[in-house]
C-alpha cells in the first residue's frame, strides 16, 4: 500500500507515520538507526532491505556504535563535495566508497576515521616477503623459478606434505615467493586491496582473514597433491 510501483523504498515521512499509528511498539533506538539511515540518501527513502537487516540485528557494530554514542549528527553535505582536503584524506574517501556500500557508513567511516592505530599488518607481510625474497634471490643468484633450486627447497620456510610436522610451514610459506611475478602479483593485491580493507575492518580482522586463507591453503595442498611444495602469500 505504501509502495504501489514496487521500488523498495518509501519516504521518511510516511515510515514515521506508520510507526506512530502501529500497534506494535517498535525499538527507539532501532528507529532512530532507520531515521539516520534515511536521512543519508539524497531521497530521505527508507529501503525495505534495510529495514529487514536492522530488525533483524544485521546492522554493522561500527554502526550501531555510532548510534549507540551520540555520533550520527554527520555533515548533510555530499561527501564527493568535501573541498579543501589533504591527501591523506582523500585517500580515506576514497577508500569509504571503494570499501563501503552503504551512504550512511561511508559518510561515518569519513569523520570518525582515526590514524591510530595504522594499517600495518598487511604493509609488514609485503615488506617481509620483498626482503625475504631478495635475500633468497641474492643468495641464490637466481630471480625466478627458485623452486627448481634444491637450496631453495631446503629452506625451512618452503611448506610440502612431507614436512607436515613442522607445523610452523603451514604458514611461513606465505613469506617464500617463486619468482618476481607472483611477489609483485601478491604485493599489489595486498597494497592495493589489503590496506584499504584493514583501515575499514582494522587489524584484527584482516590478519585472521589472511592467516586462515594462508593456512587453508596448506591444508589443501596437503590433501590434494602430497608431491606439491607451496609457496607464496597467495591463499591469503
Amino acid at each position: 500500500q505504501l509502495d504501489p510501483e514496487n521500488t523498495g523504498f518509501i519516504g521518511v515521512e510516511t515510515f514515521a507515520s506508520l510507526v506512530h499509528s502501529h500497534e506494535l511498539p517498535l525499538d527507539p533506538a532501532k528507529l532512530d538507526m532507520l531515521v539516520a539511515l534515511a536521512q543519508g540518501n539524497d531521497e530521505g527513502q527508507v529501503c525495505y532491505q534495510e529495514l529487514v537487516d536492522l530488525i533483524s540485528s544485521k546492522r554493522s557494530s561500527s554502526f550501531k556504535r555510532a548510534i549507540a554514542n551520540g555520533q550520527r549528527a554527520l555533515p548533510r553535505d555530499v561527501l564527493l563535495d568535501e573541498t579543501g582536503l589533504g591527501f591523506y584524506k582523500r585517500f580515506v574517501r576514497y577508500v569509504a566508497y571503494e570499501i563501503l556500500p552503504c551512504e550512511m557508513d561511508r559518510r561515518w567511516y569519513f569523520y570518525q576515521h582515526r590514524t591510530c592505530p595504522p594499517p600495518v599488518f598487511m604493509a609488514a607481510v609485503t615488506l617481509t616477503q620483498i626482503i625475504v625474497f631478495l635475500c633468497y634471490g641474492a643468495r641464490l643468484n637466481k630471480w625466478v623459478l627458485q623452486t627448481y633450486h634444491p637450496e631453495y627447497m631446503k629452506s625451512p620456510l618452503v611448506y610440502h606434505p612431507g614436512h607436515r610436522a613442522r607445523a610452523w610451514r603451514f604458514v611461513t610459506y606465505m613469506f617464500m615467493h617463486v619468482g618476481l611475478e607472483q611477489l609483485g602479483f601478491n604485493a599489489l593485491l595486498q597494497l592495493m586491496i589489503g590496506v584499504p580493507l584493514e583501515m575499514v575492518h582494522g587489524i584484527l580482522r584482516i590478519s585472521f582473514l589472511y592467516l586462515a586463507g594462508v593456512l587453508a591453503g596448506s591444508l589443501t595442498v596437503s590433501i590434494t597433491d602430497m608431491r606439491a611444495p607451496l609457496v607464496g602469500g597467495s591463499g591469503g
